[in-house]
């Protein structure tokens, strides 16, 4: 695992402006807070040569906490290299503000080689040789499932949706993309992968704080590089980054309750689609919702468009039995509201073009791995899981971002069963809000 901190430069057309630290722009801007004097007289007493002195200066003066200053930073880059698409996922579940990216299963490395050791992970030493041997064996099932996929849509070029005039390379991407998302269910959580996140100091604490705090090795050894490279970017503030009793025994109780509920569900059966759906429209009765949905949402000209304050109210919660890892790694991504899964194996999933038959051994030896893991209470069943392990998700946010999310991933390009999902959550959504049904559009993931 490497982590890198990345210092944003200031464009040449910044030319003249006050070039500062993170942490002396967020002590002067808390300075800012406390005077009248406007920002301009603020800095001409700050001794750009020296910010230390300014900082401490200002800091002993505004006595704010730490936490409403860290939020003055701006934002600090942190790239992460190497690590678990579970270490991945679950950085994106705890940093709710942040923006980031991480690196698509279309051009990371598919290969045992390409996985953390097993000491890293935590793994019992006695059962290190079973995960690396079930783990290369996915490898190879992903491998030979994505091979005879792509030989069967250059054999059968039906099979790939393709936009019309299509030129050769986009017809060989786009049937290289169909066969990846189809094998891609073999693929090991435990696979390494890249990351790079931008937020404030403050949800920076929060989240290292919160990594610091999880019974995971990876998760501690993640939290001990983070502080280390945030260190020189804001050295104060990042004094408040170590674990914490309440968020470890947040961790312990969730982990207890994921053990619990997987060893009851766990089972490589498929699971049949179940979504549930929850609005709340109820407003107080001296503010009530004047505005009808139509205004609310007819004067978008795509999803990106402002939606009105009958949608921006509306409390929408939703939730399906049986999210694949494959999915939940990118829908736990958006961002606004609370995601909330035990993470466990209820089920698995394969597309239609995969026989489960064809694999059977190798998930039977997966599920019984999972279960003696789980059996031993080890918080490292996560890395036996592949992305077909299908857990329950719920997501709960506001309308205008849920139709936002059922926009996007019903739309052009976007992944067969996200449209899936998506499609049977709006579904419901729609029957308890009819009103909204000619002002969203479902797409129907038209290849790119």
């Amino acid at each position: 695992m490497k982590v890198t901190g990345l210092a944003l430069v200031p464009p040449p057309s910044a030319a003249g402006l006050p070039q500062v630290t993170p942490e002396l722009l967020a002590s002067v801007l808390a300075r800012y807070s406390r005077s009248n004097q406007g920002i301009a007289a603020i800095l001409e007493k700050v001794d750009l040569a020296n910010p230390d002195s300014s900082i401490d200066r200002i800091l002993n003066f505004v006595d704010y906490g730490h936490a409403s200053i860290g939020g003055l930073t701006g934002g600090l880059a942190v790239a992460l290299d190497d690590v678990s698409m579970w270490l991945a996922y679950k950085i994106f579940e705890i940093a709710t503000m942040a923006d980031g990216q991480e690196s698509s299963t279309r051009y990371i490395t598919m290969d045992a080689a390409n996985l953390p050791a097993a000491d890293e992970l935590g793994l019992p030493a006695d059962l290190a040789p079973r995960w690396r041997d079930v783990m290369a064996r996915a490898f190879a099932a992903y491998h030979a499932e994505y091979a005879r996929l792509d030989a069967l849509a250059v054999a059968n070029p039906a099979l790939v949706r393709l936009p019309p005039g299509a030129k050769p390379a986009v017809v060989t991407r786009l049937r290289k993309n169909y066969a990846l998302d189809r094998a891609r269910y073999f693929i090991p959580f435990a696979t390494r992968t890249n990351l790079g996140l931008v937020q404030t100091s403050r949800m920076w604490a929060a989240t290292v704080k919160h990594l610091d705090s999880l019974p995971h090795p990876e998760a501690r050894a993640a939290a001990r590089l983070i502080r280390d490279e945030l260190l020189k970017m804001s050295p104060r503030l990042m004094r408040h980054s170590f674990a914490e009793p309440s968020y470890a025994a947040q961790a312990a109780q969730e982990l207890a309750t994921s053990l619990t509920l997987g060893r009851t569900r766990l089972s490589a059966a498929p699971l049949a689609d179940e979504v549930w759906v929850r609005v709340d429209r109820a407003t107080p009765p001296f503010l009530p919702e004047n505005q009808p949905i139509a205004e609310a949402l007819r004067h978008r000209a795509n999803r990106y468009g402002h939606q009105g304050a009958a949608t921006r109210r509306m409390r929408v919660s939703f939730a399906w039995n049986n999210m694949a890892l494959a999915e939940l790694r990118d829908l736990n991504r958006h961002r606004t509201g609370h995601r909330f899964t035990p993470l466990i194996q209820a089920g698995f999933y394969l597309p239609p073009e995969i026989s489960p038959a064809a694999h059977a051994e190798l998930l039977a030896d997966q599920l019984e791995l999972t279960r003696e893991l789980m059996a031993r209470g080890s918080p490292a069943y996560v890395y036996s899981l592949l992305l077909g392990a299908q857990t329950p998700f719920e997501h709960s946010t506001h309308a205008d971002k849920f139709i936002y999310e059922a926009e996007l991933r019903t739309g052009m390009g976007a992944h067969f069963r996200y449209a899936e999902h998506l499609s049977a959550a709006l579904r419901e959504f729609l029957k308890q809000v009819p009103e909204a049904r000619d002002h969203i559009t479902e797409g129907t993931a038209e290849p790119e």
